[in-house]
């Protein structure tokens, strides 16, 4: 069965920044796609970014997503109201969202919990090593007991995001922080994801086990939902005689 995937970001400071266009030269987005498709061919890969056309996420586009991902950064605002309320629909309907680093601000993610999503940072470039707490999960599947990357922007508690349904990832920093790297949340019939990784001056959807965690997401995020429910007035139910 083929998962079909949308992958957006914004694709802004890849043009109009150095040192991000030095190591993501044809944007985020594409390093992340690129890492799907070689995950295997079960996976339909398409682009999207904020400058297209009702950023590149029409009716059309999202009712053939079954997973979205989402990367943004300087642009949270500009993201339409339109484009929001359409992306909620769609995770509410079932279809996956998987929202890495910096999209915890994204308004999409914002609005499925509900909270403010903020947290401490600092951009220092040091070790981050990413403990799975549950290895039974999908999304651990072959990460063994810890990924380690040498350079990331670290992210600490608190972080103000409802408790997950499910805690994945734990991550150590150097600095000594910790912070909830890897959670999953159930919102209507759609399935949601947080990974933190993915600073974008650190070629971090580079690194193998990076490409692995998030196609792992993927996956997890497309599983079968069940059928719709049936809402609103309906006739009694009669017990069998």
């Amino acid at each position: 069965m083929t998962t079909r995937v949308t992958v957006w970001s914004e694709f802004r400071q890849e043009r109009s920044d150095p040192p991000v266009r030095a190591v993501y030269p044809d944007g985020i987005h594409a390093a992340i796609a690129d890492g799907l498709r070689s995950a295997g061919d079960d996976l339909q890969i398409r682009t999207a970014t904020l400058d297209e056309p009702e950023h590149g996420l029409t009716e059309a586009v999202l009712a053939e997503t079954d997973v979205l991902t989402w990367w943004g950064h300087v642009a949270h605002g500009e993201v339409s109201d339109a484009v929001v309320d359409r992306v909620h629909a769609r995770v509410l309907d079932g279809m996956g969202l998987v929202v890495l680093h910096s999209g915890h601000f994204s308004r999409i993610f914002k609005r499925l919990m509900g909270t403010s999503c903020d947290l401490k940072w600092r951009e220092d470039g040091k070790r981050e090593r990413l403990w799975v707490v549950d290895p039974s999960h999908p999304i651990a599947e072959g990460l063994g007991e810890s990924i380690v990357l040498g350079e990331e922007e670290m992210y600490g508690e608190h972080f103000d995001i409802p408790a997950p349904d499910e805690l994945v990832l734990v991550s150590w920093f150097e600095g000594g922080e910790v912070f909830r790297s890897g959670a999953t949340w159930r919102r209507g019939r759609g399935r949601v994801v947080y990974l933190r990784l993915g600073h974008e001056t650190h070629p971090t959807y580079f690194d193998p086990g990076m490409r692995r965690l998030i196609a792992n997401a993927v996956g997890w995020a497309a599983a079968p939902h069940g059928a719709r429910p049936t809402r609103g007035n309906t006739q009694r139910v009669e017990p069998p005689s």
